[in-house]
């Protein structure tokens, strides 16, 4: 038996906008459905609003997100969770990098770390902070 993990992304009135964007930078297939489509409007606010969305790529990338209710309570907070994408390719990484900057803001610049050739966080412009870095084996000390 093998389990998977899947970042699942919180937002009020954004999800499908971050869905999309994540889908721009990371390729793959988008799948959303709303409220009203799957008949579970409690709020008239809610009809539009996802109530399970993802994107799956080839390359092994996968979130999910959905919009948060009228009637729930709703606060991002400060910091509540990094997404970490680690790839071996550092053209690939990089690439993300760049697609995630955009309209973001620069956390630690990409660049050498100690633990990796190649690391860097970036919080983008819906708020999701994101840790990308190219990993390698290494020895436990």
């Amino acid at each position: 038996m093998s389990i998977t993990t899947t970042v699942h992304l919180n937002f009020q009135d954004q999800a499908r906008a971050a869905l999309e964007f994540y889908q721009s930078v990371f390729g793959g297939q988008l799948s959303a459905f709303t409220y009203a489509e799957s008949g579970r409007v409690e709020h008239p606010a809610d009809a539009d609003r996802l109530t399970w969305g993802e994107v799956r790529a080839d390359n092994g990338f996968h979130v999910m997100a959905y919009d948060v209710r009228e009637s729930q309570s709703y606060d991002r907070g400060d910091r509540p969770f990094f997404v970490s994408v680690r790839g071996t390719d550092a053209d690939e990484v990089t690439a993300y990098w760049k697609g995630l900057s955009q309209g973001g803001t620069v956390v630690e610049d990409l660049g050498p770390a100690g633990w990796s050739p190649l690391y860097g966080m970036v919080a983008d412009r819906f708020g999701v902070t994101w840790v990308l870095d190219v990993a390698v084996e290494y020895n436990a000390g």
